[in-house]
């Protein structure tokens, strides 16, 4: 009996450590890596290539800052320079205000012509638009 609660409660664990991470897919459905509820980006490895912390700092696998992400879906680069804006649905676009691609609702991730690049759902639309399009990809 204290083996059969020792395996369900491990089981418990493993399912909800592997909830935590939302896996990256490329347009053809591999793993690229994955987005913890946290903010921490990993490869398909599993090798940390960054952080997106709740005030929206955005972090290397170094640690090194990188960027930032404002509330209104600004995205900045280390030096402070405006680099990019998500709007409100979902469009993702350059420092200049052109159409760079769109983040949709069920997480699919479509590049300035329309074709899927990827897709990943369960986080914030400004961490899918920082992994395709500004700082981790």
């Amino acid at each position: 009996m204290k083996a059969l609660r020792i395996l369900i409660m491990a089981i418990a664990i493993m399912m909800t450590s592997g909830a935590m991470a939302q896996t990256v897919y490329s347009s053809s459905g591999s793993n690229c890596g994955s987005i913890r509820s946290d903010g921490s980006v990993y490869s398909k490895s599993g090798s940390s290539i960054g952080k997106i912390n709740s005030d929206g700092t955005v972090y290397n696998g170094s640690g090194s800052k990188i960027g930032k992400i404002d509330r209104d879906g600004t995205f900045w680069s280390k030096s402070g320079s405006r680099i990019g804006k998500l709007d409100s649905d979902g469009t993702v676009r350059n420092s200049s205000g052109s159409s760079i691609g769109k983040v949709e609702s069920d997480g699919t991730v479509r590049n300035g012509s329309g074709s899927s690049i990827g897709r990943v759902s369960g986080v914030p639309k400004e961490w899918a638009a920082a992994y395709f399009f500004f700082f981790f990809d």
